[in-house]
């Protein structure tokens, strides 16, 4: 599923720059995905439509986040740390974060990689039309064996 995810966010720089779920089956299946990858990448997306499209309460800045068991069950420490290092560098509004967590939490059993919540934060922002700056962009992108220190 999570091949899919990046494809769309590689190929189409919107949600609304999509086709329609049958025309993008099509496409989706000539590239090479798989039927079930497709199904499966398709229904995550329309949640994340649903919840791109819902109201969120406002929360204060310094309001802290706690998480359920079965919330860090499913996430996983690294991936919550990863979550708050994004809070704290103010890349990622409250509002964001919840996202993040639901569509973490529609993936199904935990603890979710850290590669496959960098996709889920690319795809939030994706759903939002909004373009993370440069340098988040390298965390999401680059694995850190691969960067070059200065």
């Amino acid at each position: 599923m999570f091949d899919v995810l990046v494809y769309l966010y590689e190929n189409y720089w919107r949600p609304d720059a999509c086709p329609d779920h049958q025309q993008l089956s099509r496409k989706l299946s000539a590239v090479g995905f798989e039927s079930d990858e497709i199904q499966d990448a398709l229904r995550w997306l329309d949640g994340l439509a649903d919840n791109a499209g819902a109201a969120v309460a406002a929360q204060r800045a310094d309001s802290l986040r706690v998480y359920s068991d079965t919330e860090r069950e499913q996430l996983g420490e690294e991936s919550i740390g990863f979550i708050s290092f994004l809070e704290s560098a103010g890349v990622l509004p409250p509002e964001m974060r919840e996202m993040v967590i639901d569509r973490a939490s529609a993936v199904g059993a935990g603890p979710i990689g850290l590669e496959d919540l960098k996709v889920i934060v690319l795809m939030v922002f994706w759903s939002l039309g909004e373009e993370p700056d440069a340098l988040i962009l390298d965390e999401l992108f680059v694995d850190p064996e691969d960067r070059l220190i200065h």
